[in-house]
């Protein structure tokens, strides 16, 4: 039977901890599976199943949301296909569906790539790539995009994960996240502002139980103070713990970033579909998405990369685990 995300990477690699594995999907360059010794780390879904919740998937040109799907160019309105139709909004990029082609693969890392056509909302030219890679603490993925078109092309890219740490309770685990601030949002979640989370209740600092909390909030200031003021930067190096899970035996699971990474987007739905040995069932789930820029970065420019012709833009972001000795 032929996947409906295409061609499935396995990628697999002796570690310290035990072996690892991960199933990179042709379709939208999506992190279907990644475990260590057997233990799942990422919510997976079935390989006859298209991503549950947008799950494991590549975000660009853009990453979370654009307002009415509506941005100007050069005084030129832009008008996105709304792929958000109940909230009126354009989501996610332009990717998600679109097949990747494989240009390196060893036993544990896989290279691919995908190119952005101009079309309607969006008329550049852009090369993309993505780069996953097994090592002993975790899995790493370098993104690049490189302006292959005439105009000075904007860009913001971002990744969808689903964290987990195997059979325990996604309620029990517990969230922390390195940000500053929180993104304000109206009733069609586009943000309206950026505020402090200290004495809040999206302050994550210092952890907070998953069952205990509902979110579909963005968070800025990742490692810094604001998402709006900071210089340029350049460094690919995995500077940042953005976000972490961890179980009551001290296991973790963390999202790391390099500079780029600015922003993250927490996500709990209730109704992600599982399988369970009684048949389907829905239940609770944590996203966990680095962002180079917030939502509706087109129109704010906030976080917004502007490549001109010619120039490429590199970032890396990785999942780690710690705790995990056999």
């Amino acid at each position: 039977m032929r996947s409906v995300t295409g061609f499935q990477y396995d990628l697999r690699a002796a570690t310290p901890n035990g072996p690892a594995l991960a199933i990179v999907t042709e379709v939208a360059a999506g992190l279907r599976l990644y475990s260590l010794n057997g233990i799942d780390l990422v919510e997976t879904f079935a390989v006859d199943a298209t991503p549950p919740w947008g799950a494991g998937i590549v975000l660009a040109p853009w990453p979370n949301r654009i307002r009415d799907g509506l941005w100007q160019h050069g005084g030129i309105v832009q008008r996105l296909a709304l792929t958000e139709p109940e909230l009126s909004n354009a989501i996610h990029g332009l990717l998600r569906y679109s097949p990747y082609r494989m240009l390196e693969r060893s036993p544990s890392s896989v290279t691919l790539a995908a190119t952005v056509f101009p079309q309607g909302g969006y008329p550049f030219l852009l090369d993309t790539t993505v780069r996953y890679a097994l090592t002993d603490d975790g899995l790493e993925v370098t993104h690049m995009v490189r302006n292959v078109g005439r105009e000075t092309a904007p860009v913001a890219l971002g990744a969808h994960p689903y964290l987990k740490i195997g059979g325990v309770p996604t309620a029990d685990l517990v969230l922390t996240v390195a940000a500053h601030t929180h993104i304000d949002v109206d009733d069609r979640q586009n943000p309206v502002g950026e505020s402090s989370v200290a004495g809040t209740r999206f302050d994550l600092r210092q952890g907070r139980r998953i069952g205990d909390i509902d979110l579909d909030d963005g968070f800025g200031g990742v490692g810094h103070e604001s998402s709006e003021v900071l210089p340029e930067v350049s460094g690919e190096e995995l500077v940042t713990r953005v976000a972490s899970v961890t179980a009551p035996d001290g296991r973790s699971v963390a999202i790391w970033g390099d500079r780029n990474i600015r922003n993250v987007q927490v996500f709990t739905p209730r109704n992600f579909p599982f399988e369970g040995p009684d048949g389907p069932f829905l239940g609770l789930a944590v996203a966990i998405e680095p962002m180079t820029a917030p939502a509706d970065a087109f129109n704010s420019g906030a976080g917004l990369r502007r490549l001109e012709p010619g120039e490429s833009w590199t970032v890396r972001w990785a999942i780690r685990h710690a705790g995990f000795g056999l």
